[in-house]
């Protein structure tokens, strides 16, 4: 008993040790770099083989940084949209090549003619439209009436009313409204707003996922700072909930690695839900962008990752999967900054070549 005890024990010890590895080259960074916190995981299909966070949830406080900690994901949350319609064509509640105005026929008469789109289309980047933001000016808050479901639906009827196709030719069209209207074609199909959506995935998978900036919720969760280190206070902001399906959820990195991992057991061929084929589709179906996921041919390595990352203005994150090594890298800050995001690619370099080779 006391063998085994001894053991358990020194199991312990050696698990904590690695885990802990990188932690002095990720401060060290963090520090050079001006991010206030930073939190950093890599996994494989089945083990956490390393996380921590590190630093401050907001700068000038002793708020240190935790494992609990949310961070808002920014544009990773079309990692999440993409895998919810894909359940959802699974189930047959919506298929692929159904068209928006199938959807919402009301609405096709108010819009320029030319935007018909598939949901396809619109998850993978494929519709002709333009790019619209929390940045633009309009429409303003008075244009757009009701719940948060029905400012969603006021905000394409306004967009889709205002915007015609792109004619010039693209692989890829970079476009949130992509994403607002696929949410949008998700909520008609399953007759769920999108967060009840997300929430409904979150409990299969054991993941609280959550919306917004975490500190509205939690003053003592992770504040946002912008690229002049000003902390973001608490407020709720319209226009991110307009662009909930592309670009307004919160995780912690716990959580998070397990959406991770089950990608990763997917494209192994250990998921119950999809075939490895069917997740090889939405990571590398298609060039350069695929069904919520971009990919890369590393070419120091020559390994493929499937990857994405946001920007929400006082955040950054990026994952990382590489199906070939069995590995994902994920990295999340609470600031967003020029400086800060070299300093995250210097961390996922590091991890790369320290994992991956």
């Amino acid at each position: 008993m006391k063998k085994n005890h001894l053991f358990l024990l020194l199991s312990l010890f050696f698990s904590f040790a690695y885990s802990q590895k990188n932690n002095r080259f990720v401060d060290s960074i963090r520090i050079q770099h001006n991010i206030p916190e930073v939190a950093y995981a890599v996994v494989s299909a089945d083990s956490i083989l390393e996380i921590s966070a590190l630093g401050n949830k907001r700068i000038g406080t002793d708020l240190k940084a935790d494992l609990s900690d949310k961070f808002r994901l920014g544009s990773i949350t079309k990692t999440v949209t993409s895998y919810i319609a894909a359940v959802l064509v699974k189930e047959g509640k919506i298929n692929w090549d159904t068209k928006f105005f199938d959807l919402y026929p009301e609405l096709k008469a108010k819009s320029n003619a030319d935007i018909d789109f598939t949901l396809k289309d619109f998850i993978t980047f494929r519709a002709h439209i333009p790019t619209w933001s929390y940045g633009n000016e309009t429409p303003t808050q008075k244009e757009i009436k009701g719940n948060d479901q029905q400012q969603r639906y006021e905000f394409m009827a306004w967009f889709f009313k205002q915007n015609k196709i792109i004619s010039e030719k693209q692989e890829v069209y970079w476009s949130n409204p992509s994403y607002v209207a696929a949410g949008l074609m998700l909520e008609k199909a399953a007759g769920k707003s999108y967060e009840t959506l997300v929430k409904e995935l979150g409990r299969n998978l054991n993941i609280d996922f959550g919306f917004g900036q975490p500190n509205v919720m939690d003053v003592n969760q992770p504040w946002g700072h912008n690229e002049n280190l000003k902390p973001e206070k608490p407020a709720l902001n319209y226009k991110l909930n307009w662009l909930s399906s592309a670009g307004n959820i919160n995780v912690s990195l716990p959580d998070y690695c397990k959406f991770t991992q089950l990608h990763l057991q997917g494209l192994l061929g250990k998921s119950k839900v999809f075939s490895a084929s069917e997740f090889d589709m939405m990571h590398n179906g298609l060039p350069e962008f695929s069904f919520g996921w971009y990919s890369e041919t590393d070419k120091k390595t020559n390994l493929n990752y499937s990857f994405h990352y946001g920007n929400p203005g006082t955040f950054l994150t990026k994952v990382y999967i590489c199906k070939a090594s069995n590995r994902a890298f994920i990295i999340f800050a609470n600031v967003q900054s020029e400086e800060a995001d070299k300093g995250l690619m210097l961390i996922l370099d590091e991890l790369k070549r320290k994992y991956n080779g």
